[in-house]
């Protein structure tokens, strides 16, 4: 082992450079929010930990060669960080990629090269400081518990940091105003010729800054809605708001209008349409229509949203959503007693209190109020409509919880008892993402105790939009032909509703809706898709295709993906017929197959380099399963938590950089604990799984129900509560990494960079591989599945030096 002295002066420049590191990952996948679409911003961490994996392989490799060199190669680091940070970033911003090419089969080809552009591009980047890493483990093999920890704490400075500096600055201005860090990490690394050194930092940073200056050009794809919107003549920004959960612009053209679902028929009501509007976009996605004009909603009537308000007399209405405030002007116009709004996303919140730009707040008006109950947490008083907005799921992404069994159940407890709920669904791209939500109400229902779900059902809808009308009463044929009578005059469709063959008989359909399928190329037989559907699926026997029809649940709270992964090559035949959030999954796979292809070699390494890596097979297999243990745990209790701390704390950007700080700084101060327990490591490591093993199972049996008691806590009080929640798991989770490498250390040093790379390499698999399982099987099974990997690396640690 080295005998280099290690001061937390010799470790501070690996702390600036994994403070670096992170910063430029988080603020790349703000950017790919951005400039295309958040899904794709998942790429960047696979990305990052394939260079830290490859980083371990080449240690591993040349380990002898690069220590003798550590000297000079510790200080000319972070100086090639800066130039290939600043090349990485100019790649990544004149990259073509256009992701709506991928379900193209003439254009597909040319859309996966540039996925390939994006590798190459921020490869180098990390691969160098994956490097950096794993020669401080080298050189400094002596202290790695002190080491890892350094290089932790700085990773969750890099991410505290990135949040900060969102407040302040645009994504595509970050990558400048990080360079800086790298040369500071360079000038404090201890180096032969200083004076040398301080001059070729000074070179490579003005080269950088020029180069990401003059070469650079970030933008926003041209298929997004907002550069749709700027290329219309006299199109205005008139406020921009910058923030760690989004860029907010509020646009001023002619082509704004409000996107509600509005009858054909609204000139033989005698209605006239909804006045223009501003459109307010965050990331370059249109999230609501604002009011240009004075409040009122003449035309509400002719909405398919006014369906219930036919059947209620001057009801109490419970909004969930106001639509920039046009739902508020809505339900006033249909009569309604009085209105309570809960506006699920924070900006359009705050612009209903203080406004934005030119956009007043919302009117004061004795029959509305504004709650700041959490729209999971109604306030205490019971409502005859519960009415969701129609643009929820695209204004807030953590609004899809609202469409969970359990939280359907919670509303129908709030309704009087001839009262309504009314759950709207897009069908532009797929019908049966309305039939996944009419699930969730049979699921609903039943948790509710209802014996037969289908009599509390009707589905209302238009040629592009449903409503899904629950009641917690059965619905008796009176009210099914006043809601007949409403559609008939509106040219809206009934597509299912309990006695609705005596009542209608001899209905029309006015909006055809044929079924959507990928078992075949020719589109299938039916006017109606949710007509033949809901039956079924209401009945408790869904059909079976290559769709998931499953409901929705707390625990697996998204409408997407549909695509059963045994039907990925239905979906890859048929590509062309998904929607995007189908393509982000199959996209998900392709990631999952290489990073699996890339754990196999770096796991079979020591089998393939002639002569091995220096240790006894033995230690091998134990090493193997145990840092591959240790990579695939680690990020699945990360990723578990990020998806309750986005929850709670009603903004994903946040969510995700506070868990990851606050695992980070943890673990980091659990690494350096690892020191002390040099002496009995096996019995710490034990310590530290069977916390582990602990809070795993208390999170299984009472996490979700915990973030649902304090949803209604102020903002700061959750952030406490996710970094109380995480303290525990974070110092436990530090142990293992360096306590394994110690042991394993002492009887291979050459098992020290393997075994970075195996950890790496299992944590490129761990990401999209977590992503999958949460989504097709739950929350629960992340965490079922790090419990079992940390089981295993307690089962396969050396019990003495001599294994």
């Amino acid at each position: 082992m080295s005998d280099a002295k290690v001061t937390p002066r010799a470790l501070l420049p690996l702390f600036l450079i994994s403070l670096a590191a992170v910063a430029l990952e988080t603020g790349l996948t703000r950017f790919f929010a951005v400039a295309s679409w958040s899904e794709y911003g998942y790429w960047v961490i696979s990305i990052a930990m394939t260079g830290f994996a490859v980083s371990g392989v080449v240690m591993v490799l040349g380990r002898d060669a690069l220590l003798k060199r550590a000297s000079w190669l510790l200080p000319a680091l972070p100086l090639a960080l800066m130039g290939t940070g600043a090349a990485g970033w100019v790649g990544v911003t004149l990259n073509p990629f256009n992701p709506l090419e991928l379900q193209n089969g003439v254009t597909w080809q040319e859309q996966a090269w540039n996925i390939l552009l994006y590798y190459a591009a921020l490869f180098p980047f990390f691969f160098l400081t994956g490097f950096a890493v794993s020669l401080y483990f080298v050189r400094y093999a002596q202290a790695i518990g002190r080491v890892y920890g350094w290089d932790l704490l700085g990773a969750g400075a890099g991410a505290v940091a990135t949040i900060a500096l969102l407040h302040l600055l645009h994504p595509f201005d970050l990558v400048p105003a990080l360079l800086p860090v790298l040369a500071i990490a360079a000038l404090l690394t201890p180096a032969a010729r200083p004076a040398l050194l301080r001059g070729a930092t000074l070179l490579v940073l003005l080269a950088s800054e020029a180069l990401v200056l003059l070469a650079a050009a970030p933008r926003v794809s041209e298929y997004k809605p907002v550069s749709i919107a700027r290329n219309v003549p006299e199109s205005r920004v008139l406020a921009e708001v910058l923030s760690p959960r989004g860029v907010y612009q509020l646009l001023e053209n002619f082509t704004e209008r409000l996107d509600t679902d509005i009858s054909n028929n609204l000139g033989l009501l005698g209605l006239p349409p909804p006045a223009r509007s501003y459109g307010l976009y965050r990331d370059g996605v249109r999230i609501a229509a604002l009011p240009m004009e004075a409040l009122a909603a003449p035309y509400a009537r002719a909405t398919l949203a006014a369906g219930p308000y036919a059947l209620l007399d001057h009801p109490r209405v419970l909004l969930i959503g106001a639509s920039g405030g046009f739902r508020v002007a809505e339900a006033l116009a249909l009569d309604a007693r009085s209105v309570v709004v809960q506006e699920p996303e924070p900006m359009l919140r705050r612009i209903l209190i203080d406004g934005i730009g030119p956009v007043p707040p919302l009117p004061l008006d004795p029959r509305v109020t504004l709650s700041d109950t959490h729209p999971l947490r109604a306030p205490g008083e019971r409502f005859d409509l519960i009415d969701y907005a129609g643009d929820i799921l695209d204004a807030e992404e953590q609004s899809r919880h609202l469409y969970a069994a359990e939280a359907i159940a919670d509303e129908l407890a709030r309704l009087t008892p001839g009262g309504v709920l009314s759950l709207p669904v897009n069908i532009r791209e797929l019908p049966v993402y309305a039939i996944r939500v009419l699930a969730s109400v049979r699921e609903a229902l039943r948790l509710s105790g209802v014996a037969d779900p289908a009599a509390h059902v009707v589905v209302l809808r238009s040629a592009w939009n449903l409503r899904a009308l629950v009641s917690p009463v059965p619905w008796d044929a009176a009210r099914v032909a006043a809601l007949h009578r409403f559609a008939e005059e509106r040219s809206f469709d009934i597509s299912f509703a309990p006695h609705l063959d005596a009542v209608a008989p001899d209905r029309t359909v006015w909006n055809e809706l044929p079924p959507v399928t990928l078992e075949s190329e020719t589109q299938a037989a039916g006017d109606d898709a949710i007509a033949q559907e809901a039956p079924g699926v209401l009945g408790g026997t869904p059909a079976e295709d290559a769709f998931d029809r499953s409901p929705v649940t707390e625990d697996r709270p998204w409408l997407a993906p549909l695509v059963r992964l045994s039907a990925l090559p239905l979906a890859l035949a048929r590509v062309e017929v998904l929607p995007q959030a189908e393509i982000g999954t199959l996209v998900n796979v392709a990631v999952l197959a290489q990073a699996a292809l890339l754990a196999l070699l770096v796991a079979l390494l020591p089998a393939l380099r002639r002569g091995g890596i220096g240790a006894p097979a033995g230690l091998v297999l134990r090493a193997l399963p145990y840092f591959a243990a240790l990579g695939l745990g680690f990020l699945m209790i990360e990723i578990a938590l990020i998806e309750q701390a986005a929850f709670l704390l009603e903004d994903r950007a946040t969510g995700f950089a506070l868990v990851l700080t606050a695992m980070l700084v943890f673990s980091g101060f659990g690494s350096m604990m690892a020191g002390r327990f040099e002496a009995r490591p096996r019995g710490a490591l034990l310590v530290a799984g069977g916390v582990i093993l602990l809070w795993c199972g208390l999170a299984l049996v009472g996490l979700r129900d915990l973030v649902g008691a304090t949803l209604d806590w102020p903002w700061i009080a959750r952030a406490a509560l996710v970094l109380a929640i995480t303290a525990p798991a974070g110092i436990a989770l530090g142990l293992p990494f360096p306590l394994g490498l110690e042991r394993f250390a002492r009887r291979a040093p050459r098992l020290l960079p393997w075994a970075w790379a195996l950890n790496g390499a299992f944590s490129v698999v761990s990401t999209p591989l977590a992503n999958l399982l949460a989504r097709t099987e739950g929350l629960s099974a992340l965490l079922v599945a790090a419990l079992l990997c940390y089981v295993t690396a307690m089962l396969v640690f050396p019990r003495n030096d001599a294994q």
